[in-house]
């Protein structure tokens, strides 16, 4: 019987950003209406479905060898668990999360000290408790199972502890930031157990080789220019690339084909720059993983 890697797969709103990352990484997941055990296109590894909130005990117990969750639900459960690979990506944008203490807007509260004696709701209840009580502010803290802004609006609750990428559901529910607690991204975890099993090592750290290249891939695109021989130097100058850029003769002529790789955010200004310094038949192409 051949032997499997057991790797959980978060459910809710990781789950299809997860998949897209395997899929560009080179593992096809399909998950098939409500199985909790989606088919994956690689004989030696398992998959299950698990909320990203549970995902580091089921772990840490052994009940699966690895998964992906966040930084913020293994603080909360207070996981043994060992990091392998931080992988920054979300349904929203490539920033770190924010967990973040907020108030009404024309709340008088205005620091955590602030909050003595006061209600707060939240879902990271645990970390919340231990963020508090290291501070030695006594405050109520409720478990919010949902809709945690409103409860600050409604005055359910003096204060929210709630996570945010972009601020914008914090700000359009009339809230304010006071405080921010921590910064959290999705990570891809095991357990003792199976790090020292040399089998599911090694699976383990190609997941995490491939997952880190195609997010590097994501923000990186390639550039390829035909440049003549006089102003070879002019724009090599100009090219920032990941070592240097690769410049090779063209057939018996004076010019060179010069290939590189570059940041994405820094193209739109570049791409002019080159034409202007003499560079022609520029092509910009998307880079799948970069390693």
């Amino acid at each position: 019987m051949s032997r499997k890697l057991k790797l959980g797969i978060p459910k809710g709103s990781l789950q299809n950003a997860t998949i897209a990352l395997f899929k560009r990484s080179g593992w096809k997941i399909n998950v098939n209406g409500r199985s909790y055990f989606p088919e994956i296109n690689d004989d030696s590894i398992e998959c299950a479905i698990c909320r990203a909130q549970e995902m580091s005990r089921y772990v840490e117990n052994g009940t699966l060898d690895a998964g992906l969750t966040g930084k913020d639900w293994i603080a909360e459960n207070s996981s043994d668990v060992r990091v392998v690979a931080d992988l920054v990506y979300s349904k929203v944008s490539s920033r770190p999360a924010r967990w973040v203490l907020a108030v009404p807007y024309d709340s008088p509260i205005n620091k955590p000290e602030d909050l003595q004696g006061k209600k707060v709701a939240t879902e990271l209840v645990e970390f919340t408790k231990r963020y508090f009580a290291e501070k030695g502010i006594d405050v109520a803290i409720e478990f919010s199972w949902g809709a945690t802004e409103a409860k600050a609006v409604s005055g359910l609750a003096d204060a929210i502890v709630e996570v945010t990428e972009t601020e914008s559901t914090i700000k359009a529910h009339g809230l304010r930031i006071i405080k921010e607690l921590m910064k959290t991204n999705t990570q891809l975890i095991t357990n003792h157990n199976a790090w020292e099993d040399a089998f599911k090592r090694e699976k383990i750290e190609q997941i995490a080789l491939l997952l880190k290249g195609a997010l590097l891939g994501e923000k990186l695109v390639g550039l390829k220019m035909n440049v003549p021989e006089s102003k070879i130097e002019n724009i090599v100058s100009l090219l920032p690339s990941l070592n240097a850029p690769t410049v090779a003769p063209l057939y018996q002529s004076k010019w060179f084909s010069v290939e590189t790789v570059v940041d994405s955010d820094v193209v739109r200004d570049l791409i002019p720059d080159l034409l202007k310094n003499g560079a022609e038949g520029i092509i910009e192409y998307p880079l799948n993983k970069v390693v």
